[in-house]
């Protein structure tokens, strides 16, 4: 396994070819498949402890679109490695982009994908819902946020 040095800001590791070629095949797909990949990435990144059904959506959209789910899965570990080093690191959406168009991404994949949201906000006994339609850097930066809020709120309980 050779490994190419990139400059990348989510990690200082030297990163294996395969993840490189894993992003570069990304633009390979589809709008529909990419969207839809996309949707199952940030589904798991909501509930990580989801593991079951994330390889359970990878496998149905495997079958699907005629691939063997075992490079698909491990694509998904690739495309995995920006989220969790975004997090610890602290990025900026302009610096996921970055290491994304780095990685070999294509300029028109990143622009694709509005994610919406549906919050439900407890107010009492009530509930509120509160509806949000973020890109791909406003969703990163919000996760981000959420997962500082939640630290925040461990640090009480």
């Amino acid at each position: 396994m050779t490994a190419t040095m990139l400059q990348l800001q989510f990690t200082k590791d030297t990163l294996p070819d395969s993840v490189s070629n894993d992003f570069i095949n990304l633009n390979k797909f589809s709008e529909q498949q990419f969207t839809r990949l996309t949707e199952i990435l940030f589904s798991f990144l909501l509930e990580p402890k989801e593991t079951d059904r994330l390889l359970q959506q990878l496998s149905e959209f495997a079958g699907e679109n005629g691939m063997s789910a075992g490079p698909l899965k491990n694509l998904m570990k690739s495309v995995l490695l920006i989220p969790h080093g975004a997090l610890k690191k602290n990025l900026t959406p302009d610096q996921i982009k970055e290491d994304l168009l780095t990685l070999g991404m294509s300029t028109h994949k990143l622009s694709l994908p509005f994610f919406q949201l549906k919050l439900v906000i407890r107010k009492g006994n009530s509930t509120e819902n509160v509806y949000m339609e973020l890109t791909l850097p406003q969703f990163y930066n919000f996760l981000h946020e959420m997962e500082r809020a939640k630290a925040s709120m461990d640090c009480f309980s």
